[in-house]
């Protein structure tokens, strides 16, 4: 089955190109056929002349990333977008979500809906639709929020998966946390599962794991394509250990979606190291999960800085008082083990029953997908996609830091002037607190 990747205004076009890099060198390098042909058939079509073309819709209102996108792509010589799969126009949002959604959206709707049209009619079974943007901007924000509302329509039936990147602590935008309040608000209604990246998290991995001295915007979609590579990539399921997964979106969804109200969804990858240490790096199954296990209870980003004293409880009852002060609660994990003797690692610490909410299933809380072929230069990778509480504190300082500006009433006149209304960021900012509340009381 296939995926149509849809990627939306200045970040998802960025990170885009780097996703089908990275799975095509990927399978490429795979002493696997069944391996690279299952991969081909999930991002890329053969064209007319032989050359693999990406399944993917490059939309932006402004020529710059894409027209930098396609001319990547096609002098790699290896894969390319297709010739007419892209939109863009002219002018941009201005880093407003208003314009973005009330107004390009609206405009350019028919054209891009074709667009989407007609890639998931090259597909001969469609396995779901990737949204890759940002919540930061204009375009990315409120383009992308529009046009997913739009496909969710067009398509009720498909599995709609939103990768979303969310912007430095420290600022990018003096509107993004209006942005991100609106696009996250109205998105969690839409999509079936929200993918998060945080850009300061990114940021330290390619600083203090990837040794990179002077780190460009194009490091960060790096190590975001890796992470995101390492997820889609075709493994095998514990349902169907002989064959590899046909739907990753909807096996993915039915493993950690069991809840409407719970939707965001946080990625752990270990190990990270620059291409030059690979070779001189030896790892255990054994050390790796165990580096991964006490990341995901003490929500850490990365293997170094994890606080080794946060201990998750005993047993379910135990972890619904608060004994445990620190301790990252889920909902469900889905582990991906890719590499050499991946059959011999024991993943049993990460079933324990504390670990999780005690009202789930135990058999509901935890998967595993593996495949022996090494991921992307890696003989040993470990990938955890997580629905806990990991990604609560990061909503939290959004929400806090765009109500402050709120109730001053800063800049709400450039969003009123697009049609987006006082009464529209109140309905935001009651949905996300509810989101909030309930990750809180997990």
């Amino acid at each position: 089955m296939s995926v149509v990747t849809v990627q939306l205004g200045q970040c998802g076009n960025q990170v885009g190109p780097e996703l089908f890099s990275t799975v095509y060198e990927d399978s490429t390098g795979a002493n696997s056929k069944t391996y690279k042909q299952c991969s081909d058939e999930r991002f890329f079509r053969e064209s007319s002349d032989g050359v693999l073309a990406a399944r993917a819709v490059l939309i932006d209102m402004e020529p710059k990333v894409i027209t930098q996108a396609i001319a990547k792509a096609s002098a790699s010589g290896k894969w390319r977008y297709g010739e007419k799969s892209h939109f863009c126009q002219k002018q941009g949002s201005g880093n407003n979500w208003a314009n973005g959604y009330c107004v390009h959206g609206p405009q350019h709707k028919d054209a891009v809906e074709d667009l989407v049209r007609r890639e998931a009619e090259r597909c001969d079974r469609l396995a779901g639709i990737f949204a890759m943007m940002s919540v930061a901007g204009g375009t990315g924000s409120g383009v992308g929020t529009y046009i997913t509302q739009c496909l969710r329509d067009t398509y009720p039936h498909a599995f709609i998966l939103n990768h979303l990147t969310w912007p430095y602590g420290t600022g990018e935008v003096i509107v993004q946390n209006y942005n991100s309040v609106l696009t996250l608000s109205r998105l969690y209604t839409l999509s079936d599962a929200l993918v998060v990246h945080e850009n300061d998290t990114v940021h330290k991995i390619c600083s203090q794991l990837m040794n990179i001295k002077h780190i460009a915007m194009s490091d960060l979609n790096k190590v975001i394509a890796h992470q995101l590579g390492s997820v889609l990539q075709p493994a095998y399921t514990a349902d169907s250990p002989a064959h590899y997964t046909t739907n990753p979106i909807g096996e993915l969804l039915t493993s950690l979606v069991c809840h409407p109200e719970y939707k965001l969804l946080n990625v752990l990858n270990i190990p990270h190291m620059s291409r030059t240490s690979l070779a001189y790096s030896a790892y255990t199954w054994s050390g790796l999960l165990k580096h991964l296990r006490q990341m995901l209870i003490a929500n850490a980003r990365m293997e170094e800085g994890i606080n080794w004293k946060v201990c998750a409880p005993s047993n379910r009852a135990e972890s619904t008082r608060n004994t445990h002060m620190g301790f990252n609660r889920s909902l469900s994990n889905l582990l991906i083990l890719r590499g050499k003797d991946v059959s011999s690692a024991d993943v049993g610490a990460f079933k324990e029953p504390g670990l999780y909410v005690p009202w789930l299933p135990a058999d509901g809380t935890f998967h595993t997908w593996h495949s022996p072929v090494p991921f992307s230069g890696y003989e040993k990778l470990a990938t955890l996609l997580s629905n806990s509480q990991s990604l609560l504190n990061p909503l939290d300082n959004i929400v806090k830091k765009a109500w402050n500006m709120f109730a001053s009433r800063a800049y709400i006149h450039q969003y009123t002037k697009f049609g987006v209304s006082e009464e529209d960021f109140l309905e935001s900012f009651t949905l996300l607190e509810q989101i909030i509340s309930s990750y809180t009381h997990l």
